[in-house]
């Protein structure tokens, strides 16, 4: 098997660019390339699926519907805030972005969608959700993950060393 194709159970570093509605919203060039751990969905399937067979230095452009990336919009995810929920310094405001905690103590991204006397509307869709990815991808690097690694489904990065 190739060292340097993209495959299942391998290290992947990938410089990117991700447009939404024609505008670029993320980039990683080749000295901040993510590493991801390929066939453990570590990214979103969608793009996964696209890179298996891509080799170090190829460049690939890559369409992602938004069921294969971050979903559809759930209409369940709207929902009324109390304003005295509120942080007493945040005045809400359209179309703002926040970072609630539920009551379970998770980590809420919302975007104020609708403001009232009492409450606000927000929406907790991911800020992609619903969106056609664009991916210009270039495959960096592979190597063969460690047994470790595909053990735990991830890898293991040996503290981060940039050039």
């Amino acid at each position: 098997m190739a060292d340097n194709i993209v495959a299942k159970d391998t290290v992947v570093k990938l410089a990117y660019t991700l447009t939404v509605d024609g505008e670029i919203i993320d980039m990683a060039d080749e000295q901040d390339a993510i590493e991801f751990l390929q066939g453990h969905r570590n990214i979103i399937s969608g793009l996964e699926s696209q890179l298996d067979g891509m080799k170090v230095g190829e460049n690939k452009t890559v369409k992602v519907s938004a069921e294969e990336g971050y979903g559809a919009v759930d209409e369940d995810a709207f929902d009324e805030v109390p304003l005295s929920e509120f942080p007493e310094d945040v005045t809400p405001e359209m179309d703002m972005e926040l970072e609630l905690k539920d009551a379970e103590g998770n980590d809420l991204y919302g975007r104020i969608v609708a403001i009232g006397d009492e409450s606000v509307t927000m929406d907790f869709n991911h800020p992609l959700a619903g969106k056609e990815l664009h991916f210009e991808v270039k495959v960096v690097d592979v190597r063969p993950a460690t047994a470790e690694e595909i053990a735990h489904g991830h890898v293991h990065s040996h503290g981060g060393h940039h050039h």
